[in-house]
């Protein structure tokens, strides 16, 4: 058994080493899949991959030996299922590693837009200004949070939000009305989670159905200076949609840990230059460089996944799902 681990940082490649041990042969690929377009192995059987990493028809056809790909991560669309299971390939996620992790994520990326933490830090960086002019917050207690998305990670965003004394109200396809009752909140229908929340956030899987859930529609349900989290994922949510909102005042400040074609950011002139690029990537690319410019908008790069910790779960949780799936035994499936 042949396996391709793509990487980012050098101690990954020690620490998956000893988890998968020495006796299996893995190959480690500094970066994302395709980072390394030329590259081809007819023996590998096993991919290891981080969200980063874009899993298509073409990769797959680099590797004809492919049985199995083990994503780190619990988001699944970078890969293309439906080619994969067409090719009788499986592929595995890590389905609960950074539950609170990401909940703490999201009250770091709340508090710093309520709280103007990095106009207030900017601020002294750049002028040396201890002023406070424009720098007034708001408290969260007795605010309402709307919550999309109850899995395990709005879970724990309800319970650090009721530690906060924020009324919660929550949106979800599947409803667990016993944890409603024992954490605490309400369950409402979209529109009515949307008028009533001074500040949303979205916990949701992206997919067919959750694809710009929040839109332009949904933004005119909103009250007038809503505050807007994400750490969920960019398609999640209409980048035009949210522009305007800024612009005409209804999303007054917005944490977004996640965006829209963000696999472009930082390679905006390699898009532009490409044949094959299509329309809507270019103008979200150039309504992100709004975002990023826009002062009541804190951006960070997919990060709240991001802990010592939260890793070390992924890393040993993807070594189980592939020695597991060595064994003849699938946990963990897609």
């Amino acid at each position: 058994m042949k396996i391709l681990f793509f990487y980012n940082e050098e101690w990954e490649k020690d620490y998956f080493q000893k988890g998968i041990g020495d006796n299996i042969n893995v190959e480690f690929l500094k970066g994302r899949a395709q980072d390394h377009s030329e590259f081809k192995d007819d023996e590998a059987e096993i991919l290891s991959v981080f969200v980063g990493s874009q899993i298509d028809s073409a990769v797959f056809d680099k590797f004809p030996n492919l049985k199995y790909v083990a994503t780190r991560s619990t988001g699944f669309d970078h890969i293309d299922i439906g080619e994969a299971k067409k090719r009788n390939i499986v592929v595995s996620n890590v389905p609960a590693y950074g539950s609170v992790t990401v909940a703490e994520f999201t009250f770091a990326l709340l508090l710093s837009v309520s709280r103007k933490i990095f106009p207030a830090y900017d601020q002294i960086l750049e002028q040396g200004n201890f002023e406070k002019e424009g720098l007034r917050g708001f408290d969260l207690k007795d605010k309402v949070l709307g919550v999309i998305g109850t899995g395990k990670i709005g879970q724990h965003v309800i319970q650090i939000a009721k530690g906060f004394g924020m009324e919660v109200v929550a949106f979800d396809v599947n409803k667990d009305e016993k944890m409603a009752k024992e954490k605490g909140f309400e369950y409402l229908e979209m529109g009515e989670v949307l008028a009533r929340s001074d500040v949303i956030t979205l916990h949701l899987p992206f997919n067919s159905y959750t694809k710009h859930i929040i839109n332009k529609e949904s933004f005119g349900k909103m009250k007038k200076g809503v505050v807007l989290i994400n750490t969920s994922r960019g398609g999640v949510m209409e980048t035009q949609a949210l522009v305007e909102a800024l612009k005409d005042g209804t999303v007054a400040g917005a944490g977004l840990d996640v965006l829209e074609a963000e696999i472009y950011m930082g390679k905006e002139l390699d898009l532009l230059r490409n044949e094959d690029s299509k329309e809507e990537d270019i103008d979200t690319v150039l309504n992100n460089e709004y975002l990023i410019e826009n002062p009541n908008v804190i951006i960070t790069p997919h990060n709240a996944f991001n802990t010592q910790e939260a890793i070390e779960r992924i890393f040993d949780t993807t070594v189980t799902n592939i020695k597991s799936f060595s064994q003849g035994e699938l946990i963990n499936k897609i």
